[in-house]
């Protein structure tokens, strides 16, 4: 029998987001309610829009952070599990605005580490397609961030030992010739990591094919909203941008702007017409006592090239190309600074995201409405507390919409 009339306003239906039975929210996860209950909304959980892409009331994400959680050999190397389906809809179910899922490979030999996800076959794609269907159930958006480790590939996970380049005997490839690679032969650190090989003209142009093709799985397969290259934190395309570890004479390596093609090439083949655009990037390479290192200003300066090229979101972070970089501030908000000086050149030009340590619901309001960042991105917050968007709501006095299975016992009746 159908439910008709009076009846239909109790039914449970069932979202058409996932292929089973998942009550529906008929509101966004996150989204501040309007109503008397909510006097004014903070800047914080205020729209934004970025291209076609708007955002739930809400300017907090979670960053992408490596999990190492797949498995290291065999068909499923690569491959998304059920934990990340476990990881990522803890935070989608407790109605966070976005979701960047943690550097992918667009190539085996670019893994962080052997544990590390992948997205270089269309199999790799279908299998994170649970994780954004259960997001997309929530309304959060949901995108994923690919790239490759170039010399810092074939690593240690991080909750194993200490940062070292390892090889098979440990299912690495630190100890394949070719394997390692970089835009020049300068390794990271002489004690742990080998040193890269130089890649070849073709060599980069088969790459910039190969972020080309992760993208268009990810958006055609998975199902992502958005895509966000990892050009930070001494992985390849970082350590292209600094001549600390550039040291090529062809078309990409010597000027500034040669230095910045291989990324802007990827970039030209990655962006889509629909989907924005996001790029990580390390806002400063934090050496200053090395000649040519990366500096805020080069960010400031690549921001032009990025608005030209299409980027709508640039994720502004810090350090990780040099081993000897002075070591990171770690005060409430420490690259706060290095985003709001991309943000007062850019303007409304281009969006901009800070990261790292914000865990303080009012430090983070005080950054959206002082105009430094458009969006918050936090890490290991949300770690301790994948509810952390209740939190803040309740630390800011604002009302949000929760989950149907969670929101009942705290609020009922719920609104009409």
């Amino acid at each position: 029998m159908t439910a008709t009339g009076e009846e239909n306003r109790y039914l449970t239906q069932s979202s058409d987001k996932v292929p089973y039975f998942y009550p529906k929210n008929k509101i966004p996860v996150g989204i501040a309610y309007k109503n008397d209950t909510n006097k004014q909304i903070p800047s914080l959980f205020n729209p934004l829009t970025i291209k076609n892409l708007k955002l739930n009331n809400i300017r907090i994400g979670v960053s992408p952070m490596c999990t190492y959680s797949t498995a290291h050999d065999g068909p499923d190397k690569g491959k998304s599990t059920p934990f990340h389906l476990v990881h990522y809809g803890s935070y989608a179910v407790q109605g966070t605005g976005l979701i960047i899922v943690e550097a992918s490979a667009i190539d085996p030999n670019g893994r962080l580490a052997p544990e590390d996800l992948g997205i270089w076959s269309d199999e790799h794609a279908l299998a994170l397609k649970p994780v954004v269907e259960f997001a997309h159930a929530q309304g959060v958006k949901i995108g994923i961030q690919i790239g490759h480790g170039g010399r810092k590939s074939s690593r240690t996970a991080t909750y194993n030992a200490m940062q070292r380049g390892i090889g098979k005997a440990e299912f690495g490839w630190s100890d394949v010739p070719g394997a390692i690679v970089g835009p020049s032969p300068i390794n990271y650190d002489e004690e742990s990591f080998v040193t890269p090989t130089e890649l070849s003209v073709e060599q980069i142009q088969d790459l910039v094919q190969k972020f080309g093709d992760a993208a268009k799985r990810a958006r055609d397969i998975s199902g992502f909203d958005f895509v966000e290259i990892h050009g930070a934190h001494g992985y390849l395309l970082n350590s292209f941008l600094s001549k600390t570890s550039n040291k090529r004479t062809d078309q990409y390596g010597g000027s500034f702007e040669n230095r910045i093609r291989f990324l802007l090439e990827i970039i030209d083949v990655v962006k889509d017409d629909h989907q924005p655009l996001f790029v990580r990037v390390s806002g400063s390479e934090l050496a200053p006592q090395l000649e040519g290192s990366w500096t805020i200003e080069d960010t400031v300066k690549l921001s032009d090239y990025l608005i030209e090229h299409g980027v709508d979101v640039l994720d502004v972070s810090s350090g990780g190309n040099s081993s000897l970089a002075e070591r990171r501030k770690t005060g409430q908000g420490f690259q706060v600074p290095l985003a709001k000086a991309v943000k007062d050149h850019v303007g409304d030009k281009l969006l901009v995201a800070t990261v790292g340590k914000i865990t303080e619901a009012n430090f983070a309001n005080d950054v959206i409405k002082n105009g430094e960042a458009d969006i918050v991105l936090v890490g290991k917050a949300f770690l301790r507390n994948p509810a952390l968007v209740w939190k803040w709501a309740d630390d800011l006095d604002v009302r949000v919409k929760h989950t149907n299975q969670y929101e009942w016992p705290y609020y009922y009746p719920p609104f009409k």
